[in-house]
């Protein structure tokens, strides 16, 4: 259905006017805590939220700014998960951001803006509006990254972010320059019919989808366009880090989707090849390399990127034989895939902000030596995220790879299954630095005197995702049955 203009992106708009508020409120502010500039932008993100979830629980699919806009099941639960990830990132970022002189109204102004260009990727119908949105959220996390300017890592992962960004993003829009001269239109429906109708330069569409390809598989941090992710992981301020980290994958599956699946289907048969590559190099060097570090957050890096190898698998799962029965549960699977990372990956750099204080970061992973001796109920929870990394039950990433697993050999087709047993092996590589933080956490000595210090409602935040990582493992159907739906309803539309 074709909706007013206005009422269809009602929810960007209130969080374009919550950016301005939040910047004229930030310009007369005097706490140096910047309590009111917090509380409203949490306020603020948390009515965002409900005004996707209200439009989520009607189901509708509606068109608008002369169809360059949709708003689908899909794209709503997109933009409410990635509001809930944002949230819970500023909860976790705010002691560790005061404590080292950079909680200024410029980290909100920026996060909202990521948050934005996040929702508009979601709702993107259009080649201009989802790359006005990538760019939104892309510059936004540049400056955030070298927000602290008188640190030479975090300047220098700045750096080495904007340069691969841009020439990622060059890709991205080359690509899709050339699926506009194959087929005509910037529309991704019409794509969709252009290329249905056969009558097309199928040879300039293919070159413009390895480009395409290639400008997502950055965005996802999937191998071998991964060279940014471990340097930016490291460089930036934990709490960016961990915005990097969480909300933008959202956005990276949404413009996947959108492009590759409701844009390119007819294609499929060429871009899942190049996704099965870009999966198995994934979880070959993100496993591998990560077995290589001593520093928390690189490796965290790096098991971001074989993680992402196993989303990149599903997705590649979705056409078989020609068919699309398998769509619906490959997609899906992708979807809790990266539903369950994103909330482990919350705690786990949580954790890491938990532990740090003034003139101390704690990402080595020698810094958690001890720590169950030291704070036994933090070494516990780090152990369910560390669980839940490597697939270990009864923790919700078991269930998450044991989806994907599924979707993978339900196709019934020898290749997938060689993949899955692929994965397996892979993922038990991976098993090893998971089971190492643990071993440190749980039989080393612990440091002289690094003590656990108590953050500002942070410890509570910090149980409760635990809590969810252990519980949603038994409880899973009901998050599966979410994606599912929303995912089979995007089809449909």
């Amino acid at each position: 259905m074709t909706a007013m203009n206005w009422l269809v992106i009602y929810p960007e708009l209130w969080l374009l006017v919550l950016a301005c508020t939040v910047l004229l409120v930030d310009l007369f502010a005097h706490d140096p805590q910047r309590r009111l500039c917090f509380w409203l932008t949490q306020g603020g993100i948390a009515v965002f939220a409900l005004l996707h979830l209200q439009d989520y629980n009607a189901g509708l699919t509606a068109y608008g700014m002369n169809d360059m806009v949709v708003v689908d099941p899909m794209g709503r639960l997109l933009a409410i998960f990635a509001a809930l990830a944002t949230m819970i990132t500023l909860g976790y970022a705010r002691p560790t951001l005061a404590s080292r002189d950079m909680l200024k109204g410029e980290f909100y102004l920026l996060t909202l803006f990521v948050l934005l260009g996040i929702s508009v990727m979601c709702s993107a119908n259009h080649f201009l509006v989802l790359y006005l949105g990538l760019e939104l959220m892309s510059l936004s996390l540049y400056a955030l990254c070298a927000l602290r300017r008188d640190h030479a890592l975090a300047t220098e992962a700045a750096m080495k972010f904007f340069v691969l960004g841009a020439l990622a993003s060059g890709f991205l829009l080359y690509g899709l320059s050339m699926m506009y001269g194959a087929t005509g239109s910037l529309e991704i429906p019409r794509v969709f019919e252009q290329i249905a109708t056969g009558r097309i330069n199928k040879d300039v569409l293919i070159f413009g989808v390895v480009f395409v390809v290639a400008g997502l598989a950055f965005k996802l941090g999937a191998a071998p366009f991964h060279m940014w992710v471990p340097d930016v992981y490291h460089g930036a301020p934990t709490a960016v880090t961990l915005l990097i980290a969480a909300a933008p994958k959202f956005a990276a599956f949404a413009i996947t989707i959108r492009l590759l699946v409701e844009g390119l289907l007819g294609l499929a048969v060429d871009w899942q090849q190049m996704l099965i590559v870009l999966a198995v190099a994934s979880l070959a060097v993100g496993n591998i390399a990560a077995i290589a570090q001593s520093n928390l957050k690189r490796m965290l890096a790096y098991s971001s990127i074989a993680q992402m190898g196993f989303i990149v698998l599903a997705l590649a799962a979705g056409v078989v034989s020609g068919n699309t029965l398998s769509a619906g549960n490959a997609y899906s699977s992708a979807l809790f895939y990266l539903v369950t990372y994103v909330l482990t990956t919350l705690g786990t750099f949580g954790l890491i902000m938990v532990l740090s204080r003034q003139g101390f970061e704690s990402e080595e992973i020698n810094d958690l030596a001890g720590l169950a001796k030291r704070s036994p109920w933090v070494a516990g929870v780090m152990t369910i995220f560390m669980f839940s990394l490597a697939g270990l039950p009864p923790m919700v990433g078991f269930f998450a790879k044991l989806a994907v697993l599924q979707a993978l050999v339900t196709t019934n087709v020898t290749f997938y299954i060689v993949l899955a047993v692929v994965a397996v092996l892979l993922s038990l590589i991976g098993a090893f630095y998971y089971l190492r933080v643990i071993k440190v956490m749980w039989f080393d000595e612990p440091t002289a005197g690094a003590l656990v210090p108590q953050g500002q409602g942070v410890s509570a935040l910090l149980a409760i995702n635990g809590a969810a990582v252990l519980l949603l493992g038994p409880l899973s159907g009901g998050l599966m049955a979410i994606c599912r739906d929303a995912i089979v309803k995007a089809l449909a539309s």
